[in-house]
């Protein structure tokens, strides 16, 4: 197998502890005689659907589904290792070879083939989804016998392997019915029982996995909107693990002693997008004059304290590629002569969309952006969304501004800069030639060095053209109670379950 991409930032592990009453464990296999051991979860976000071929970059999706479903590879410390995938390699300098793990099957008992990882990626590319410009470059995909997968590419994919750890793989015959899509089934360590909109997904030990059982009998993931009731549910027991806790209430879970908190490195950032393809974000001294007007490091420093600090790129520090950048000066009085140089010198009237609860201190952040613009002559008005609205509204680029958090999953820039601001991504009207050469050279190449060179040039015209505002990287932080052990937080964000258990000989 070889390797393509240096370490990135290690995942912020945590072995805590947590949960309801339960059975006492057993060794390598969960269950055993009494309760049931259950885990209940809590994300900040909860998922709009299971189809992580429909939504493959949304975060909720991705964790639900990464318990019942897997990818050829995984993303480990920076490097691309095998999961599905037993081993793979370049064959030449458009073709990859990929190599499936033998004896494996879905929870139904049948056997994965190159077929399905075939139908997989090819459902999402039919789809058009948000991975698409990290796969304009695979013109085919061959399932070349049972456990052989070729992809053949149009130009050097140095980036292949990286990206696949997105694509999860269902059967070939069920992955194009809707109805699979409700309650899918893998070949993970868990099982879909139930998924209910706005409420819960239940999740249960697959006993036939292939590898290393899970020692939870079951998970639910539940759905509680409001910050404060997430917390008091994790102090009364009816939740053991929460996440995205915003800065200014940790302090009602840090320091209890049935409680632990901790924060850690993370991919997570907030950014602003313009809607370039109107005015008057059509004009880059608008969009410039925007950020002037901001005051990041008050805003970012009052808002989530150690939690957060100024961005200096695109992408979070933490994310090979990323460059340290000149942030944007305070200048309000630069911001009002760009506008007035771009014909706006009585100001402007535009809105803000951002999804309710998307993000930890999210309404703060837009309604402190809000008023810093006011001060410059800018209006804006503020629309907090429900995140499927907001979902709908973002894709079909119905925004003038946009606020939200994103996450670099693959902790490579390729994921976010090639998949996002390319001209044929089509997500913020913006389009630069150069910056798509840069973006595109990058991808190809196997030299980590050059691709971190171009990912600066890059990184440099995304920032000096105000494609968007970047006002935040975040760390991530979370909190469980004090009997679950074997929980991890990676630095993306979206932990596995399957390591964890229930340590019923200490006290709730």
């Amino acid at each position: 197998m070889r390797r393509l991409l240096p370490a990135a930032a290690l995942a912020a592990v945590v072995v805590l502890s947590g949960a309801l009453s339960a059975c006492t464990t057993m060794s390598g296999g969960g269950g055993g005689a009494g309760e049931e051991q259950v885990l209940r979860y809590s994300p900040a976000l909860f998922p709009v659907s299971l189809d992580a071929h429909q939504y493959p970059a949304e975060e909720p999706t991705q964790t639900a589904v990464q318990q019942v479903m897997e990818t050829l590879v995984a993303m480990e410390d920076g490097q691309p290792v095998g999961v599905l995938a037993e081993s793979f390699e370049p064959v030449g300098d458009n073709t990859w070879v990929f190599h499936l793990r033998a004896g494996v099957t879905f929870s139904d008992g049948t056997p994965l083939t190159a077929r399905d990882v075939k139908a997989s990626l090819e459902r999402g590319q039919a789809l058009k989804w948000s991975l698409a410009p990290l796969f304009t470059a695979v013109q085919q995909v061959e399932a070349t016998d049972d456990r052989t997968v070729t992809f053949r590419t149009s130009e050097p994919l140095g980036t292949l392997p990286s990206s696949l750890s997105l694509v999860f793989i269902g059967p070939a015959d069920r992955v194009n019915d809707p109805a699979y899509w409700e309650r899918p089934i893998g070949t993970g360590p868990f099982l879909f029982e139930s998924f209910t909109p706005d409420d819960r997904v239940v999740l249960r030990r697959n006993d036939t996995y292939w590898g290393e059982k899970a020692t939870l009998d079951r998970v639910e993931i539940v759905s509680i909107p409001e910050t404060a009731a997430r917390i008091t549910a994790l102090r009364t027991g009816e939740v053991d693990v929460l996440q995205s806790i915003p800065p200014d209430q940790a302090s009602e879970v840090d320091g209890r002693p049935d409680i632990a908190y901790g924060s850690g490195p993370s991919f997570q950032y907030y950014f602003t997008w313009f809607n370039s393809s109107r005015p008057p974000f059509d004009d880059v001294r608008v969009r410039q004059a925007m950020w002037h007007a901001l005051d990041l490091n008050a805003i970012v420093g009052d808002l989530f304290g150690d939690s957060a600090s100024v961005a200096e790129a695109p992408i979070t520090q933490d994310v090979f590629g990323a460059p340290a950048l000149q942030p944007y000066a305070y200048d309000p009085a630069r911001a009002k002569a760009l506008l007035a140089e771009a014909g706006h010198p009585d100001g402007l009237r535009v809105s803000m969309q951002w999804p309710r609860e998307g993000g930890p201190n999210i309404r703060a952040l837009a309604q402190a952006m809000v008023s810093a613009w006011a001060a410059i002559g800018v209006t804006v008005e503020p629309l907090e969304k429900e995140r499927p609205q907001w979902l709908q509204d973002l894709n079909a680029k119905n925004f003038d501004l946009n606020l939200q958090t994103n996450t670099t999953g693959t902790g490579d820039a390729d994921f976010t800069l090639a998949r996002l601001y390319v001209c044929s991504a089509n997500r913020t009207g913006y389009c630069n030639p150069e910056l798509d050469r840069l973006l595109l050279d990058a991808r190809a190449s196997l030299d980590q060095g050059e691709r971190e060179r171009l990912y600066a040039r890059a990184a440099q015209i995304i920032w000096d053209d105000a494609v968007g505002i970047f006002p935040a990287d975040l760390r991530s932080n979370y909190a469980v109670r004090s009997r679950v052990k074997g929980f991890a937080l990676p630095v993306n964000g979206r932990p596995q379950f399957r390591t964890v258990s229930i340590d019923t000989a200490t006290g709730s």
